[in-house]
């Protein structure tokens, strides 16, 4: 650790963390702790956090009161986990019919958030401070289990446009105190990506961050001009917000010449787990309860698959109770090399957003194309396939008060994204059918992803 880097995160960001209300060093020292602990430990302190969870949300937030009371379960007697069973699944649905009763009424520091729209129904919901401290603690602790710290020189190849259009003086500011760098991954041409290694050559970091897709063409990129990228100085490669495929890990650490860490988490569920140098994929389990349950909402036996809910114990300003992810994954019972005791998951699935080809061969994020549909009231869901660089087939389940001028607002924004000469043909339906797995993908492409001139 340079000088630079140690007064960044021992002081610079404590500061800054401070001064934004969080409490993320004090959760940050205490999970820098318990990760050493035994698993027994860390569930006898898990389980006292999910009673005082439990008995907080009974008291203070009217959708949990109601359902206490309707189903006629006694909070207090939620002790464990296992104990979570009594309860339903919250999904997607019933989060957005019940924004203001999720709200405590001992809220603190409540901000409003809303998923990236991969799942084509954007979900608006709010963190509070308690949530916002623990999602970057725990990723700073799993930042340091390779090596790397807050401070050290970063690279992020990111879409949201939550993050690029606050961009701001202030932020990028702070940004340039903590040598965090931003490649906007929307445009992913090849003179873009051309750029983009330029960046990465020049500016050095010690960590890149993104997603997986985005990171494997710059990859490919690289590696179609002959150029081995493993000099720039990389330590680590954070992929996240999409399942990590093994050829990805691997064309992406045998062109940086370094490890790849996959992490999983969302927006909406918070950080769940991340991936340490031994490769066991560790749960924040101080703060956040796994469980996988079968197709019919029951805990699937141990060792087999099935969907990741997540209960998580950080949210009591606007709870996340049994939240259906919509992954699927196996969790994992054994012990890690690392020696740490944390539960681990296994085999994730889920969370690919494809990319797009426009008609001029311009390379782009799939959700360069959801972003335009994602905000207009008039649609419920929808599905976007890409026949070919020049017809794309958007099907849509359409709220009322959709229309001919809605319909043609939308083929002009796909067209200004895809080129003009685009067809872009809508098609109404009663519902968007998911995948053979069960999963859904509202962005597929059947244009080969190439990367060459």
């Amino acid at each position: 650790m340079d000088l630079y880097t140690k007064f960044v995160s021992t002081a610079l960001f404590p500061l800054h963390e401070r001064i934004k209300g969080h409490s993320t060093l004090d959760r940050f020292r205490e999970l820098e702790k318990s990760q050493w602990a035994d698993r027994a430990d860390i569930e006898k302190f898990r389980n006292s956090r999910l009673q005082d969870f439990m008995v907080g949300i009974a008291r203070d937030v009217v959708f949990y009161s109601d359902l206490f009371r309707n189903i006629g379960v006694d909070p207090r007697n939620i002790q464990r986990p296992t104990d979570l069973a009594m309860l339903p699944l919250l999904d997607k649905a019933t989060v957005r019919a019940n924004v203001e009763k999720l709200k405590s009424r001992s809220a603190n520091g409540l901000a409003r958030y809303n998923t990236g729209g991969s799942s084509g129904e954007p979900l608006v919901f709010f963190i509070g401070e308690a949530r916002r401290s623990h999602d970057v603690a725990a990723k700073w602790r799993a930042t340091r289990w390779w090596g790397v710290d807050i401070g050290d020189p970063e690279v992020v190849v990111w879409g949201s446009p939550i993050e690029l259009s606050g961009q701001d003086r202030v932020r990028s500011l702070r940004d340039a105190l903590l040598r965090s760098r931003l490649l906007p991954a929307f445009d992913m041409s090849n003179p873009r990506l051309d750029k983009f290694i330029e960046k990465i050559l020049r500016w050095k970091p010690r960590m890149l961050f993104g997603y997986p897709s985005a990171l494997s063409l710059i990859a490919m990129r690289a590696e179609s001009k002959g150029m081995c990228l493993a000099d720039c100085g990389l330590r680590v490669v954070f992929c996240t917000s999409e399942r990590l495929y093994d050829h990805q890990r691997n064309l992406i650490q045998r062109v940086f010449g370094c490890p790849v860490a996959n992490g999983y988490g969302a927006r909406d569920a918070g950080f769940i787990a991340h991936e340490c140098p031994h490769g066991g994929m560790h749960i924040s389990a101080e703060d956040v309860i796994v469980e996988i349950v079968d197709k019919n909402g029951a805990i699937a036996p141990q060792g087999e698959s099935g969907e990741i809910v997540v209960t998580h114990l950080a949210t009591q300003d606007f709870p996340f109770v049994r939240y259906r992810t919509g992954d699927i994954g196996v969790l994992d019972h054994g012990y890690c090399g690392c020696g740490r005791q944390l539960p681990m998951l296994k085999n994730i699935e889920g969370r690919t957003t494809d990319f797009v080809t426009a008609s001029d061969g311009t390379v782009m994020h799939g959700l360069s194309l959801i972003y335009v549909l994602r905000d207009i009231v008039e649609i419920a869901s929808f599905k976007i396939v890409q026949e070919s660089t020049h017809r794309l087939v958007v099907k849509l389940v359409a709220n009322i008060g959709f229309n001919d001028s809605v319909g043609d607002k939308i083929r002009r924004e796909l067209q200004g994204r895809l080129g003009r000469d685009v067809v872009v043909e809508i098609e109404l339906v009663d519902m968007i059918a998911p995948e053979a797995s069960g999963k859904f993908r509202y962005v597929t492409s059947k244009v080969p992803l190439r990367c060459a001139d």
